[in-house]
């Protein structure tokens, strides 16, 4: 990991901040770091505070605040009664899945004539089609009822209109200038709204829709309402806003604490059949003796990924019909199905991610620019998941294009889909934007993007969008950034702020799980764990001492070394093995301590001093001496034979220092002697990097003579012994 670009810490708590953790800690009884936490997402104040960790469904909004909700319930009432035929219009990823789901339930039961229609990614795409309202029409609905998708859906329902259909649009995404003239359009950012929370997912919006349909029908009090629709829907409402990655405060912090208890619980067969897979490893459907709560985490990382899959690579009907299901065998059949169709996934992703990553290695990217690949064969809807890696892998912007289904890829009208993701705060939608003549279509978000190009507008699609990143960045490479909550003691790490630290889920965008920094700890040891998949580090300082947990990098990976001084980035979390809870610290990021890599920065300088003939240190300082060389091959030949043969500059200094105190070395010095030796060949000396040598001990029958050294001559010439 320390090879990786160093990223930028940011630590969010600030001096300025500590005017409010007394208070705050006082009136809520947590202890101050946690007091820190809250300060840190935005609670100020106690009332603030309370309110954010009660999570009480009291405080949802009214429905009917959202522009056009009282008037496309009633419309959607009127045509149950009227027994007119609904359709519910959907997309294909784990939002659209969710919102289709649910509103098809809720209107099924409460007597609808009802079907669903969600669109193939690969043969018709993103959003409402002209060719599928027809379709619709022909089939005899009356309504269409979008769910996170048709906001700018102009011209069908235009189309839908002189057909006879009316359509009520459910979104959450940006609204146009222009919204489409359907009968309803319930979206929170629509211009000039009333309603108080924006950042709903589409799911998040049907949900309130349901709220509004059940006030509207039964006429009861909406908070008795509200808890009928919790307790029905908010399972799969909380999965979509999870994995539509939406801010996790206000509505969506209420909605997902109460779904993931109601989906631990579920009365739909089919998502208690795909949680049991996942908790089992994909073993069984029966639900084994789990102790553990389901968590956000769980889903995005264990549930979201088998529905999402669907709709990428075959057909998101399989999920939605996992979700209506309440039949035993067919529950299992799809849940099963969800989870093959997944791995499936992840061969398809693993081939495009390592033909990606071959590629870019051996084309040279502009480190302040964008990576661009185009490929004919790749899968539309996995290269937005290997672009979000490439991005993370290189931290620069990058966009994979795919001329998949074309009849000739390489036809110079050919169409090529990309999805993209981004870096450092560039707006990837404003950058498509400044290419908008070059592209077919395009949309997303800051982050996260989709565009069609035509093939003979690649090369300057590439050449502009690389000019752009290169004025955004200003010719410098993006350096990634990690935002730390605050640094703790040796003495706050411990069972008591592992315990407090939980009140504050679900985790998510906005609120994030707390990262703490632990400074100038030592690596006493490490511990390749998980078939050396992951890594178990003893850390250090002072008295205090504790295992941390490094997921997803193996020994081979791992370049600092026992007695490093480090500084480390982690998640609190406890620790449950056999009964016995324990504070476990999870590594985010490891890195030499900032006092070390200070030095290192520094010693740096002087060498590069040295090699210019400006250094003003004294000769003896420079130049290593014969004594120096015989202490360095001693070293190393027992460390070779012993098994370690590579080292960074720095780490051999410090061993050096350890095993001889009284050796005159330094940094400079003993960078030269390595420089010496390697011209030399008195070892043989590969340079990994500008600061790592490996080391490799041949036999030869004759003395090398000190004297032939080309480096010694010269750094004599310029730094003389009697100067």
């Amino acid at each position: 990991m320390e090879k990786q670009q160093r990223k930028k810490w940011e630590v969010k708590f600030t001096p300025d901040k500590e005017k409010y953790t007394d208070e705050i800690s006082a009136g809520t009884g947590l202890c101050r770091t946690m007091a820190k936490l809250l300060v840190n997402r935005g609670y100020t104040d106690v009332k603030s505070a309370n309110d954010f960790l009660g999570k009480r469904t009291e405080i949802l909004h009214d429905p009917f605040l959202l522009d056009d909700m009282e008037k496309g319930a009633a419309k959607i009432l009127e045509c149950i009664k009227a027994g007119r035929k609904i359709t519910v219009y959907g997309d294909y990823d784990v939002d659209g899945i969710t919102s289709v789901s649910i509103l098809y339930l809720y209107l099924s039961r409460a007597g609808a004539d009802v079907e669903y229609y969600i669109p193939s990614r690969k043969g018709e795409g993103y959003g409402v089609s002209s060719d599928a309202v027809k379709k619709i029409a022909s089939g005899g609905t009356s309504l269409i009822v979008t769910v996170d998708t048709g906001i700018t859906a102009n011209n069908e329902v235009k189309e839908a209109k002189e057909l006879g259909v009316d359509f009520v649009i459910t979104d959450h995404h940006e609204c146009p200038e222009v919204l489409p003239e359907a009968y309803a359009v319930i979206n929170p950012k629509r211009s000039g709204s009333k309603y108080p929370f924006p950042s709903l997912a589409g799911v998040g919006v049907v949900f309130k829709l349901l709220c509004a349909l059940e006030a509207l029908k039964s006429g009861d009090p909406m908070i008795e309402c509200v808890r009928r629709i919790a307790d029905g829907y908010s399972d799969l409402t909380a999965i979509g806003t999870i994995a539509d990655v939406m801010p996790v405060i206000d509505e969506n912090r209420i909605i997902i604490s109460h779904g993931l208890i109601s989906a631990d619980n579920t009365d739909k067969t089919g998502l208690e059949k795909l949680i049991n897979l996942c908790r089992n490893n994909e073993t069984k459907t029966t639900r084994q003796k789990v102790n553990k709560k389901l968590t956000s985490g769980f889903v995005s990382f264990g549930l979201a990924p088998k529905i999402n899959a669907a709709g990428r690579i075959s057909d998101a009907s399989i999920a939605v019909r996992l979700f209506l299901t309440k039949d035993e065998s067919l529950a299992e059949k799809y849940a099963v199905r969800l989870c093959e169709i997944n791995r499936e996934r992840q061969l398809e992703e693993n081939k495009i991610a390592e033909e990606a990553n071959e590629y870019i290695e051996n084309h040279p990217f502009d480190k302040s620019g964008v990576i661009i690949i185009e490929n004919d064969t790749w899968n539309h809807g996995v290269i937005g998941i290997v672009s979000s890696k490439i991005t993370e892998k290189y931290s620069l912007p990058s966009i994979l294009i795919s001329f998949e289904g074309n009849e000739n890829p390489a036809d110079p009208e050919a169409v090529g889909k990309g999805s993209g993701r981004s870096i450092g705060g560039m707006n990837l939608v404003n950058a498509l934007s400044s290419c908008s003549d070059l592209l077919e279509k395009y949309g997303g978000h800051e982050l996260a993007a989709g565009l069609s190009v035509k093939r003979k507008n690649l090369e300057e699609f590439k050449r502009r969008m690389n000019e752009y990143a290169k004025n955004f960045f200003g010719g410098e490479t993006p350096v990634p950034s990690l935002d730390i909550d605050c640094e703790l003691d040796t003495d706050e790490i411990n069972l008591s702020l592992a315990s407090e630290i939980s009140m504050l889920e679900p985790y998510g965008v906005s609120n994030p799980t707390p990262l703490f920094v632990l400074r100038d700890a030592k690596i006493d040891d490490i511990t390749p764990v998980g078939m050396n998949r992951h890594l178990k580090i003893r850390l250090s300082k002072g008295n205090f001492a504790a295992n941390a947990m490094l997921f997803g990098i193996s020994s081979e990976e791992f370049s600092l070394h026992t007695d490093d001084s480090v500084d480390v980035a982690f998640n609190l979390e406890i620790n449950d093995f056999m009964g016995v809870m324990s504070p476990q610290m999870n590594i985010k990021d490891i890195r030499m301590s900032d006092s070390e890599y200070s030095k290192e920065l520094e010693n740096k300088k002087i060498y590069r001093d040295v090699r210019e003939g400006t250094c003003t240190l004294a000769p003896s300082d420079i130049i290593p001496t014969r004594e120096d060389f015989a202490l360095i091959y001693k070293f190393l030949l027992k460390e070779v034979r012993e098994g370690r043969d590579e080292y960074t500059v720095t780490r051999l200094l410090h061993s050096l220092e350890k095993s001889f105190p009284d050796a005159p070395f330094n940094y400079v010095k003993l960078k030269l002697a390595i420089k010496v030796i390697r011209e030399l060949n008195i070892i043989s000396v590969e340079e990994k990097d500008g600061d790592t040598y490996k080391f490799r001990f041949t036999y030869s029958k004759t003395k090398t003579s000190l004297d032939k050294s080309n480096i010694l001559k010269t750094l004599k010439g310029m730094y003389p012994q009697n100067k």
